[in-house]
């Protein structure tokens, strides 16, 4: 039996992609818990940040996330600030959950940490009173029961207790990113000539200039390391494969370790004399096996077009 011709063109017709559920991370729990260490983490993951948005925003900004084109994820922070306004959360947190794919994270520490955190940073607490000498230990105390319902529905609870800085963002990367994307780091090489300079915002810099130079043969002078010609000159020698191997090899190695330790981005450098030859060819080169790898990278070369 034929299909008809409206089944065939059904059956023609590309499958639509799916936008992407819209998500929305609301923070809230106790003042020195480290909410606002964990929006810093969550906008290094790519997710709009914003602090203390009044509550009864948020169901217009999760309507915003939810139709927004360039926005796909976003986290605010939401706490004891908004003083009795807060007792609304729960009750916006269930509206907002209608409409975008939300989450609500508590974060809490032991009394003794918060204090200490306090202590340390000298910031009053935020339900303290100029005109009241109330000790910090009885705000905490009311802070906490203001926040039990609330921390009741929390999807996700982290006590920040045994955690610093460096610990909190890692368990941030491992509950919100994949976990073996390494793709959270930006990779930036760029090549440049010694003699304009470093550029300051490398963070790693090797040096090529240990490599024959073609600037001393004719023809390959006015040209560049992109140069098929030009490259394969400098590929010529063998100690150029060893080294663009061996610092593949190491750049694969620290990648993971930067991602483990909350670096987002991440420059290298590769310098020779004026910055055509040499360092342009290697920093091509370094780009293309760190792809290889599951590093996607951009590269410019600075110096590349200035005059010889």
């Amino acid at each position: 039996m034929k299909a008809s011709k409206t089944q065939e063109s059904k059956k023609a017709e590309p499958a639509r992609r799916k936008r992407p559920a819209s998500e929305l991370v609301i923070i809230t729990g106790m003042s020195g818990s480290g909410k606002a260490s964990v929006l810093r983490a969550l906008e290094d993951l790519g997710y709009y940040a914003v602090d203390n948005l009044p509550i009864g925003l948020v169901p217009t900004f999760a309507e915003l996330v939810r139709d927004s084109t360039s926005i796909r994820s976003a986290a605010i922070v939401v706490d004891v600030r908004e003083g009795q306004r807060l007792r609304r959360l729960p009750a916006v947190y269930r509206r907002v959950k209608s409409s975008v794919n939300a989450r609500l994270v508590f974060m809490e520490a032991d009394d003794e940490s918060i204090l200490r955190r306090f202590s340390e940073t000298r910031r009053p607490h935020p339900l303290s009173d100029l005109h009241d000498a109330r000790p910090i230990a009885e705000n905490i105390a009311q802070e906490r029961k203001m926040l039990a319902p609330i921390r009741a529905i929390a999807d996700l609870t982290i006590d920040t207790s045994k955690f610093n800085v460096h610990d909190l963002r890692a368990f941030i990367r491992d509950q919100f990113s994949a976990e073996n994307d390494l793709s959270k780091i930006q990779i930036r090489i760029t090549s440049f000539g010694f003699r304009y300079g470093l550029p300051p915002e490398c963070d790693l810099v090797f040096d090529v200039r240990f490599l024959p130079n073609p600037n001393y043969i004719p023809k390959f002078k006015k040209l560049t390391g992109r140069n098929p010609a030009v490259a394969r000159y400098i590929r010529s020698f063998p100690q150029t494969g060893e080294f663009i191997t061996r610092i593949t090899d190491l750049l694969v190695y620290l990648l993971p370790h930067y991602v483990r330790e909350g670096k987002t981005y991440l420059t290298i450098g590769f310098g020779c004399t004026g910055g055509h030859h040499r360092s342009v060819m290697i920093a091509d080169a370094i780009r293309r096996n760190l792809a290889d790898s599951g590093y996607p990278a951009k590269v410019t070369h600075r110096d590349a077009a200035k005059q010889v």
